[in-house]
């Protein structure tokens, strides 16, 4: 990997402890303020297999890793640690650009053992994160499955997928099964800008999804993650908005806080929301068992009791009001879903 030397200044460096590492060092002052650092990556390979029970995805492409959208809740977070990285301001201004994945992902389109199978773009970090305007890398592999009719899942928060809006069609009237789901956590966009301050605004996220419906792209909208009390409320009006841009499916999928990222999500809570905290680890546990986070195949991605039940009833009566064909997100299914079946794509 070569590093770019692309530096921007913002918040003072912060990572959790490694893993990985046997001892730790910290500053004993004031920590620097962080640089956007950029590493050109060329892999053996783009595709990476998984074999999740409740996934229903099999195969997953991700251009970028490291994500300077910054959310607090990234899952993604303690995948940096693999690169001797730390997960916190490290995962949000290290980025690895992988500058041959479209060459890579040919190669696969090409053998006579793939079968245009389904592609998960943007499983790990997302693709459409603000470098994707220079490097162009998703739309580079964007344009290698419309060469090969293969079918891709988008899932992102980046309103640059406009940009790609014309291709996105034309791959979707190839491959039917292409679909756009967009991460919408909030419905206030000054309660988004506190807890994901790289993203663009949940108002522009819509936009832009209205953008690609009125294209002919299959959008959806994934309520992730549901923060019991903190954006529980906006559940209903995050939906309605969607509806109105064109989505006609919905997800839901409950905070998960897995290794180090419950440590930065619990320090930027309280750094920004310091009264609701203790609400909302209390809320967490009573959702998962006593726990903060249950890595349980099939139950990583929802709740457990009587207030995360309240929270179905109302995600599950807000669609039925809108017509919309959803359910809670199970993703055990393989695409294209049907009207009582719906994976994650």
């Amino acid at each position: 990997m070569k590093n770019q030397g692309v530096t921007l200044l913002i918040r003072r460096e912060s990572n959790p402890p490694n893993p990985y590492h046997s001892s730790w060092v910290d500053w004993i002052d004031a920590p620097p303020p962080t640089r956007l650092e950029i590493y050109l990556e060329k892999v053996n390979k783009v595709l990476s297999r998984s074999d999740s029970p409740d996934m229903g995805i099999r195969w997953g492409l991700n251009p970028y890793r490291g994500c300077t959208h910054a959310c607090a809740y990234c899952y993604a977070r303690p995948y940096h640690q693999y690169l001797d990285w730390g997960a916190g301001t490290d995962f949000e201004r290290k980025i690895v650009v992988r500058i041959n994945a479209a060459e890579k992902l040919r190669e696969t389109l090409c053998k006579k053992t793939w079968h245009k199978q389904m592609i998960s773009i943007s499983g790990i970090t997302d693709c459409y994160q603000p470098l994707e305007g220079h490097y162009e890398i998703t739309k580079q592999c964007l344009q290698a499955c419309l060469e090969f009719h293969n079918p891709v899942g988008i899932m992102t928060k980046g309103a640059l997928v406009v940009r790609d809006a014309e291709l996105l069609a034309r791959l979707h009237h190839t491959a039917p099964k292409t679909t756009v789901g967009f991460s919408v956590a909030f419905s206030d966009d000054e309660m988004s800008k506190k807890i994901e301050p790289g993203t663009p605004r949940p108002s522009v996220r819509l936009r832009a999804m209205k953008v690609l419906h009125e294209a002919g792209v299959p959008v959806f909208v994934s309520i992730a993650p549901v923060i019991p009390g903190l954006n529980d409320d906006q559940i209903a009006e995050i939906l309605e908005r969607a509806h109105a841009a064109g989505a006609r499916r919905a997800i839901m999928i409950m905070l998960r806080l897995p290794g180090e990222v419950k440590d930065v999500f619990l320090s930027r809570v309280g750094e920004q929301f310091p009264l609701r905290l203790q609400r909302i680890v209390n809320n967490i546990k009573t959702m998962r068992n006593g726990k903060l986070y249950n890595s349980e195949f099939g139950k990583r991605f929802k709740g457990e009791g009587e207030k995360w039940e309240m929270i179905e009833a109302l995600f599950n009566l807000t669609c039925k009001k809108l017509g919309m064909n959803a359910r809670i997100h199970t993703p055990n299914t393989t695409p294209p879903p049907k009207p009582e079946q719906l994976g994650l794509f």
